[in-house]
This record gives structure tokens, C-alpha cells and sequence, in this order.
């Protein structure tokens, strides 16, 4: 009873218009006091929540992928991509979505994703004819790549969280975004090849790809430094976002020179911005926890949920259905910080991998990035193909549920998150 009056409290006070972070800390803060114990336990709990190595790596890959979002690299990765596949049934759209997946994999960000890729090719699909629905829905749900294709800020807080290995959960989360991409690249084909209604590309010259292909050389190295840089040990998370910040200044700068310092100062308060949020968001959630964990809450839940749940597919089923309402709420972060510090304990007792689950969870939040209210990636696609909310959320229902079927396939064959050996 004590676990669903606190949870209810807390949701009522997001719904009022609180701040999560301040939602979240004070809930903890009072709780802590109400118990009787020491206040202290708060400042310490706000110290240890941002006293971690790891945690560096979120503001250098933010950083990272703002250089390279103000450096314009997402329009010489379209256009290398676009002349090699563009004349393909749909080959737009699938540029669209091959290039999303490289820029993933070079900024750990959803909507860095999203919106680098929107920006050049929204005008260029509805140019060709593409319907703006489908054009809106398939960059909103391409950008969620960048929490799934390794680097990911997300995945980084739910390894911190956890205490999992961050390079585990990269290298997990590399064969189910492939997945997904293949599977949006396919619905596209398949959809431009019912409709036609666009104007197929001509066949790009060689010389054409060879022009485009170099211009955008430098950014493809860059993900492939970063990705086997960790899997090979070279360097930790915290070392290749460190990396790879310093190349990206390098690539836009010194090679591209598209990057001005009108340009990089936007970029660092971009960051900055960015970073304080989803730290102060970690450090209140860190208050919460500690409270929940001293009220013994996620041991009431785990054992509420192995007594109601002993099969490990009906617990899976209820956990997503749970993250699918909660995502009409919540932004992703959120989502995270709250439901994983109440879940671990019941995900342990059951015998579920942390790792596994992880890369499930992470497709159920890229999917609350794109279902209305606060579905960001919803917004920033609005903003930058200038359209109503209405007509992106049209747009990503079929991809909403190539998302789901991905979860269910994953169900079905763990081991396409869990084959790669971890060293």
C-alpha cells in the first residue's frame, strides 16, 4: 500500500507541471525525512549521483554531436549515401534511414539524429514527391536509432544505473539497431513500390560517388574509431567520447571547415543546456531511489511481481505495456531513472539478463520518443519540416509498430542482442 500511495504522489506531482528532477528529489527528500533519518543523506545522495567516470562521457558525446550538427555534417552524409542507393525503389527513404543509423553511431543522440538527417532530407523527399506523413514519420522514427546504435547516452545512465558493463551494452545494442534500420528500410521500399507517387532518382556517375563518398570519409571513420576503439579495449566510454569530441572538431574545422566560433559556441551551450538537464534529472532520481530503496519498495514490487508473474514472458509483457502508457507521460530519461532502480530487483530474482533487458528497454523508450504528448522526436520533426503534430504522429503509427515487432523478436531470439562476445 505504502509503494502505490508513494508512486501515485509522485506521478501527481509531474502531472501538476513540476520539473522531473525537482519531482524526483523533493519526493525523496521528503520521504527521507519522514522516516525519521538524517537529512544528510540527501546531500550525500546528490554527490554520489554525478561522482562518476563514466557519467563524463554524456556532456563529451553531447558535445561531440553538436559539433557535428553545426558543422553540417549530416548534409555530406546524406549526400554520399543518396548517391549510392538513391535510385533504388524508395531510395530516398532509404537513404533517409542508413544515414540516421551512421550518424547514431557517431553521436549516441536521438534527437541530434533526427534532427540532422530532417534537415536536409525532408526538402529533398518532398521535393521528389514522397507524402509528408510518411517523409515526417520516417526521420522521427530514424532518429531513434541514436539511443540504440551504440555510442548512447541512454544506455550509458542504464549501465551507471545498473552497474552493467557500458561496453557490453554498445556492442548489445549494434544487431538490434541494425535490425530495426533493415526493417524501416524495407517497409520504405515496400511502401514507395505500392504508392509511386514519387519521382525516382537517376542513377549517380561514379565520379559522383567518389566526390560525395570522400566529403563524407572522415565522419563514417569517426563511428568506426569510436566502435572498435571500446570493443577492442582501446579506450573506455569516458576516453572514446573524448575522442571523439576532439576529431569532431578536427573533421568540421580543420577538414570540412564548415565549423565557425559562432558556430562552436551554440554548439557548447547546446551541450551545456542539455547536460545540466539530464544530470540534474540524474541526481534527483539518485535522492528518489535511495528513498524507495530505504522504504524497501522495489523488494515489495519484486516480490509483488515473482508471486503474480512466474513466467518470464508474462513479466516482459506487463513491463512493456507498462512502458508504452508511461511513455504518453514521460520522456525517455525519465522513464528510465524512475522505472529501472523499482524493476532491477524483481529482473534479478526472475534470472532476466541486465544486458538483455536493457536493449528491450531502450526500444520501448525510443518508442515514447515518438508517441504524442512528449514525444521529443515528435517535436523536433514538427519544428523542422515546419508541420502540424498531427501529421507527424500520423506518420509513425506503421513504424510505432515495426518498433513493437522488433521488441517481440527480440523476445523471441535473445541472441541477436546477447551474440556478440563480450570481452
Amino acid at each position: 500500500m505504502t509503494a502505490f500511495l508513494i508512486i501515485l504522489s509522485l506521478f501527481g506531482v509531474l502531472l501538476i507541471g513540476i520539473p522531473i528532477a525537482f519531482a524526483l528529489g523533493g519526493m525523496g527528500a521528503v520521504l527521507i525525512i519522514l522516516d525519521g533519518l538524517n537529512p544528510i543523506i540527501v546531500t550525500q545522495a546528490l554527490y554520489s549521483s554525478v561522482d562518476s567516470f563514466i557519467l563524463l562521457a554524456v556532456p563529451l558525446f553531447l558535445l561531440m554531436s553538436n559539433i557535428l550538427l553545426k558543422g553540417g555534417v549530416g548534409r555530406d552524409l546524406f549526400a554520399a549515401v543518396q548517391s549510392w542507393v538513391g535510385h533504388w525503389p524508395g531510395g530516398l527513404a532509404v537513404a533517409t534511414v542508413i544515414s540516421c543509423a551512421i550518424f547514431a553511431a557517431i553521436s549516441g543522440s536521438s534527437i541530434a539524429t533526427a534532427a540532422t538527417i530532417a534537415t536536409v532530407a525532408i526538402p529533398e523527399m518532398t521535393s521528389r514527391g514522397y507524402q509528408r506523413p510518411f517523409v515526417l514519420g520516417l526521420l522521427a522514427a530514424g532518429g531513434t536509432l541514436g539511443i540504440l546504435i551504440p555510442p548512447s547516452v541512454p544506455l550509458i545512465v542504464y549501465g551507471v544505473l545498473t552497474e552493467q558493463s557500458i561496453v557490453s551494452l554498445f556492442l548489445a545494442g549494434v544487431a538490434p539497431g541494425l535490425l530495426l534500420a533493415a526493417l524501416f528500410i524495407g517497409f520504405s521500399m515496400l511502401y514507395a513500390a505500392y504508392t509511386k507517387a514519387f519521382d525516382p532518382l537517376p542513377k549517380a556517375s561514379w565520379d559522383e560517388r567518389k566526390q560525395a563518398s570522400i566529403r563524407a570519409l572522415p565522419s563514417v571513420g569517426l563511428a568506426l574509431i569510436i566502435f572498435i576503439g571500446l570493443y577492442g579495449g582501446v579506450f573506455t566510454p569516458t576516453e572514446a567520447a573524448g575522442v571523439g569530441f576532439v576529431l569532431a572538431i578536427i573533421i568540421t574545422a580543420l577538414m570540412l571547415r564548415t565549423l565557425t566560433w559562432k558556430l562552436f559556441g551554440e554548439a557548447v551551450i547546446g551541450s551545456m543546456r542539455t547536460t545540466v538537464t539530464i544530470f540534474l534529472i540524474v541526481a534527483g532520481a539518485k535522492i528518489f531511489a535511495k528513498a524507495i530503496t530505504l522504504y524497501r519498495i522495489p523488494h515489495e514490487i519484486s516480490g509483488l511481481i515473482i508471486d503474480n508473474f512466474d513466467q518470464v514472458g508474462s513479466f516482459i509483457f506487463v513491463v512493456c505495456i507498462a512502458l508504452l502508457i508511461l511513455g504518453f507521460f514521460l520522456e525517455s530519461l525519465s522513464m528510465l531513472l524512475i522505472v529501472v532502480p523499482v524493476l532491477f530487483p524483481a529482473l534479478l530474482s526472475m534470472g532476466i539478463d541486465p544486458i538483455w533487458f536493457g536493449i528491450v528497454f531502450m526500444l520501448m523508450i525510443e518508442i515514447a520518443l515518438i508517441t504524442p504528448p512528449v514525444g521529443l522526436n515528435l517535436f523536433v520533426i514538427q519544428a523542422v519540416g515546419k508541420a502540424s503534430l498531427g501529421e507527424v504522429t500520423k506518420g509513425v503509427l506503421p513504424f510505432l509498430a515495426i518498433m513493437l515487432l522488433t521488441v517481440y523478436l527480440i523476445y523471441l531470439f535473445p541472441q541477436i542482442v546477447l551474440f556478440i562476445p563480450f570481452g
